[in-house]
């Protein structure tokens, strides 16, 4: 009686605890390998992205030698551009340098008067002079 009654327990547990068991170990086989598949994946995922981290590392120190170079040719453009503009636009003279020139112009104009004047003087000499003569030559 006892022993069958023990032994029919014991062979219940046993079954149960073989059930539970088994469960258990199904649970952990299923994590076990989803865990491989995740940590595959997350390999993967770092050997991708360490990748892309030294293409966007080299594609960052490109950039950055391009911006240099422009930064270098635009500094060379601009003090290009500062020579020809002091060049090129026109800066008001001073009221001295006007003066002058004016004052040289004045002198320029009154000495052509003077010569223009001789000159005119001399021609009508001569003329009168010439004039006199085909008078009296006339007469």
């Amino acid at each position: 009686g006892i022993l069958e009654v023990v032994e029919s327990d014991f062979a219940k547990n046993l079954a149960k605890e073989e059930s539970e068991e088994e469960d258990a170990q199904s649970e952990y086989d299923k994590i076990t390998q989803e865990n491989k598949v995740t940590q595959k994946m997350k390999d993967q995922d770092v050997k991708y992205k360490t990748a892309e981290a030294q293409s966007l590392d080299k594609t960052i120190s490109d950039l950055s030698s391009d911006r240099e170079t422009t930064n270098t040719e635009h500094a060379a453009v601009m003090e290009f551009y500062a020579k020809i503009k002091e060049r090129c636009i026109a800066k008001p003279d001073t009221y001295e340098e006007r003066s002058g020139r004016r004052q040289a112009e004045i002198e320029g104009l009154k000495q052509a008067l003077r010569t223009l004047e001789d000159e005119t003087a001399f021609v009508q000499r001569k003329q009168r002079g010439s004039m006199r003569g085909s008078v009296l030559m006339a007469r």
